[in-house]
């Protein structure tokens, strides 16, 4: 899909979830055949003329100031990371057609710090949430069922996204997997907006959509938030029940590390120590196992 047409289509979305009454705005009764503000509503809160908003929606355009953009973001009511992609969106494509990027490694500070994670479960990921490398218990926990080593090979690399909407095992894993599921589809969003050109990624995007009637649903709402931190009552096959806070470590642009916590002296701290006790013959990441190439 073109920059416009992405640009479009978040616009057109987010203006069928405002309703009138959510901004002040006036309905004077009057019965209405499709939900959220009409076009002139959402150009007039924004400060906008009306045919320039449309040609904005129509994919006509995009060359919209910063400052219209923030107008129309705050018409929209969108958060500050809701704000960064609809600027994301409209900034104008650097080269012509997409391009399949080079695999991507960890560094090896990243594999020195993923070592000294060992007592905590811990996953690094890239862009589009493919695994780069695991330890011992982040391997237990989030994908005890999978090969070990599979994270090492570009050519095997396992995809969370693709655990979470695809996989029986990882679906069953959250108590509340809707939640786990929107939170993917948000950040995959951000991934796209700051990758617009990545074949591999419009791949796996393609991929869900068609595999999961959830992802394409989901996707369809243009819902936009990074995976930061959040608490997931997980079950899992070999300890049971456990809540853990998810958090993702971000030194910038890169793979992030997500870590798995629980709360000190809880049952969930007990079952995580029991999972580590009976996995314990799985050889960790060693740090240097990998090597920046960029």
């Amino acid at each position: 899909m073109r920059g416009e047409a992405r640009l479009g289509d978040f616009l057109k979305t987010r203006r069928s979830q405002l309703r009138p009454e959510d901004v002040d705005m006036p309905t004077y009764g009057e019965r209405r055949r499709v939900p959220g503000l009409r076009r002139e509503e959402l150009a007039l809160l924004a400060g906008v003329s009306v045919s320039y908003y449309t040609r904005l929606e129509q994919g006509h355009s995009l060359s919209a100031s910063p400052e219209v953009l923030d107008a129309i973001a705050g018409a929209l009511q969108l958060d500050d990371t809701e704000r960064l992609h609809l600027h994301a969106l409209a900034r104008p494509a650097k080269r012509a057609g997409r391009r399949r990027l080079a695999p991507e490694r960890i560094s090896e500070a990243t594999g020195q710090l993923l070592a000294a994670l060992a007592a905590m479960p811990a996953v690094v990921l890239g862009r589009g949430s493919d695994v780069l490398e695991w330890n011992r218990l982040g391997h237990a926990l989030f994908a005890g069922h999978l090969g070990f080593q599979s994270a090492r090979s570009p050519s095997q690399r396992p995809n969370m996204a693709r655990l979470v909407f695809l996989d029986p095992h990882t679906r069953e894993l959250y108590a509340d997997w809707p939640s786990k599921a929107r939170a993917v589809v948000g950040d995959l969003r951000l991934m796209v907006g700051e990758h617009p050109d990545d074949i591999a990624l419009h791949e796996l995007l393609g991929e869900l959509s068609a595999k999961s009637p959830s992802f394409a649903s989901m996707w369809a709402d243009h819902n936009v938030k990074p995976c930061a931190t959040a608490a997931y009552e997980m079950h899992h096959p070999l300890v049971g029940p456990l809540t853990v806070v998810q958090q993702t470590l971000s030194n910038g642009p890169g793979p992030n590390i997500v870590v798995a916590t629980t709360e000190a002296g809880s049952s969930s701290q007990a079952a995580l120590a029991l999972l580590a006790g009976a996995t314990s013959s799985i050889t960790p990441a060693q740090p240097g196992d990998r090597v920046s190439t960029s």
